[in-house]
């Protein structure tokens, strides 16, 4: 499938895995837009790369839907939209406040949520469209030192598999992309572990690019991911568990250093303005 001429909307585009899929996008001739709460930021990335930057609090519903009106409005009928917009708090549960509670639910799902239906109401009438939600590995694990991070990605995987059960027919196309840990600011302070291979945003953007040519619902970043995934599946709960304590996996969110780290907490801690003026 050409991508060529197609308008494309991306959510939380200012930086990291959004900026470079929207760069991806921009080198296959699409037409994109990146909506992001940090305007300026955005602004530069598009000024960069040839695309067009808006505002978005993706927390405010009626501003994200007056955001795509306004994107169709200066590009036409929305063939892509890309709900990648999402923050990561960590801390053990008992630690974690009410706020941060909140915010990574309004964020990282209800905003996927209201995106998805969004884009299907707006796709329906061409019987034509892919929605793309970027979900991560720990939409189908359970990471310590992340709970509310995970149940939010399980969400957006689960939200993914039952709209692609709704759409199937229909010429709309649903993706669900689940990385590893990929080397952005949202990954500050974590560090490696066996068999956890980092990536980068640009592998997941070349990721994403492929998945839109040829249309796949799971994609997993690094393909590996899917591999172990699906052997750990069919092993018993005990001895799954087992190997990813012997990789350390279990660490990879509780083992990290709160230094490097406490920038990109104080960002996405203001995050969701909608959220907390509500």
């Amino acid at each position: 499938m050409p991508l060529t001429g197609k308008t494309v909307v991306i959510t939380g585009g200012a930086r990291g895995i959004g900026a470079a899929i929207a760069e991806a996008l921009v080198n296959e001739g699409a037409h994109v837009v990146v909506g992001d709460l940090d305007l300026a930021t955005a602004t530069e990335t598009a000024e960069r790369i040839g695309a067009i930057a808006l505002p978005l609090d993706v927390t405010d519903h009626t501003g994200f839907t007056k955001f795509l009106e306004e994107a169709e409005g200066q590009l036409g009928p929305i063939d892509i939209l890309i709900n990648n917009a999402g923050i990561m708090s960590l801390s053990p549960l008992e630690d974690e406040s009410d706020r941060a509670t909140a915010r990574q639910l309004a964020i990282n799902l209800h905003a996927v949520i209201h995106g998805t239906r969004e884009g299907i109401r707006r796709m329906r009438p061409r019987d034509s469209g892919h929605i793309v939600n970027i979900a991560s590995a720990a939409g189908k694990a359970g990471f310590a030192g992340a709970a509310t991070y995970c149940a939010t990605k399980h969400g957006v995987v689960g939200l993914s598999e039952a709209i692609r059960s709704e759409l199937r027919g229909t010429g709309i196309h649903v993706t669900v992309v689940m990385p590893a840990i990929v080397r952005t600011e949202l990954a500050s302070g974590l560090k490696e572990a066996r068999f956890f291979t980092s990536v980068e945003a640009t592998d997941v953007a070349n990721a994403v690019v492929k998945a839109l040519r040829r249309p796949k619902f799971e994609v997993y970043v690094p393909s590996s991911l899917g591999v172990m995934n699906r052997v750990t599946r069919l092993l018993p709960r005990s001895a799954a568990e087992w190997l990813v304590r012997a990789f350390k996996g279990d660490q990879l969110l509780v083992d990290t250093e709160r230094d490097a780290r406490a920038a990109y907490e104080a960002r996405a801690a203001a995050s969701a303005p909608a959220t907390e003026d509500g």
